[in-house]
C-alpha cells in the first residue's frame, strides 16, 4: 500500500527486537523533497491506546523526520489527541477503515462487485392522504 501511495525504498523490519518499528520509507513530493517514515502495523480488533502511539513515537523520534501508525482496529479519541500533542512530533493514524478505503482506492488486494442497491423512499403523500 504504501509503495502504491508513492512511497520508495520502503523495507519490512517488523520482527522480534524492532525496537516498536515495523519498516522504514521515504516520501518524495513533487521529486524534490523527501521525508524518512517510520511506520508501525497493529492488527486489533480493538482500540489502539494512547500509550501505543506513546511507544511509538518514542521508537521513532530522532530517526526519521515522520511517522505513520496503522491499525486493523480504531483509535482512541485519546490516542488521536496523543498524535497531534502539542510539543511533541505529530504522528499519522490510519485505522481500519481508512486502511479499506485505500485498499479499495489502490485496488489491492480486494475485488469490487457492482451490485445494485434498492433505494426506498417514504411517500409522504401517500401516509397524508390517509
Amino acid at each position: 500500500m504504501l509503495r502504491e501511495s508513492g512511497f520508495i525504498q520502503v523495507e519490512v523490519l517488523g520482527r522480534s527486537g524492532d525496537g516498536g518499528i515495523d519498516g522504514r520509507g521515504v516520501v518524495k513530493l513533487g521529486g524534490i523533497l523527501s521525508f524518512h517514515v517510520k511506520f508501525q502495523c497493529k492488527r486489533y480488533k480493538d482500540t489502539v491506546s494512547p500509550s501505543a502511539v506513546r511507544d511509538f513515537r518514542g521508537a521513532m523520534v530522532g530517526r526519521a523526520d515522520k511517522g505513520l501508525m496503522i491499525s486493523t482496529g480504531t483509535f482512541t479519541r485519546e490516542a488521536r489527541a496523543e498524535a497531534q500533542r502539542d510539543g511533541a512530533p505529530p504522528l499519522d493514524l490510519i485505522d481500519g477503515d481508512e486502511l479499506v478505503q485505500r485498499l479499495k482506492e489502490l485496488r489491492l488486494g480486494i475485488k469490487v462487485t457492482n451490485r445494485t442497491v434498492e433505494e426506498i423512499e417514504v411517500d409522504k403523500n401517500w401516509f397524508l392522504s390517509l
